[in-house]
């Protein structure tokens, strides 16, 4: 086995490693796709496609703590557009700084 060969060897196991991520990837997005469908009433999911668009990064830490809360069986019934609000309003509070001069 030459240079050339490991080489080749080594490009074909980094791309199989990315596929493979890859589809574990759209995997756990499909998964949490099907949980958001089953606990959101309309006017939250749609709240939560227009987040998607504005702040994709909040949207994904949100629908992963719902994802989570779902799994331990805490959520009961549907999540309405204010539910969704104060949950979100909860996410993106920032912790208050003081400043202590002496």
């Amino acid at each position: 086995m030459n240079e050339e060969d490991i080489k080749n060897r080594m490009l074909q196991q980094r791309m199989q490693e990315q596929f493979a991520s890859q589809m574990q990837q759209k995997q756990l997005e499909e998964i949490i796709k099907n949980i958001m469908l089953k606990i959101m009433d309309k006017k939250a999911g749609e709240r939560l496609a227009n987040l998607k668009l504005v702040r994709p990064e909040i949207a994904m830490q949100l629908e992963l703590y719902l994802a989570q809360l779902y799994e331990a069986g805490q959520i009961k019934g549907t999540i309405t557009e204010e539910q969704l609000i104060m949950m979100l309003k909860k996410i993106t509070e920032k912790p208050e700084t003081r400043i202590k001069r002496k």
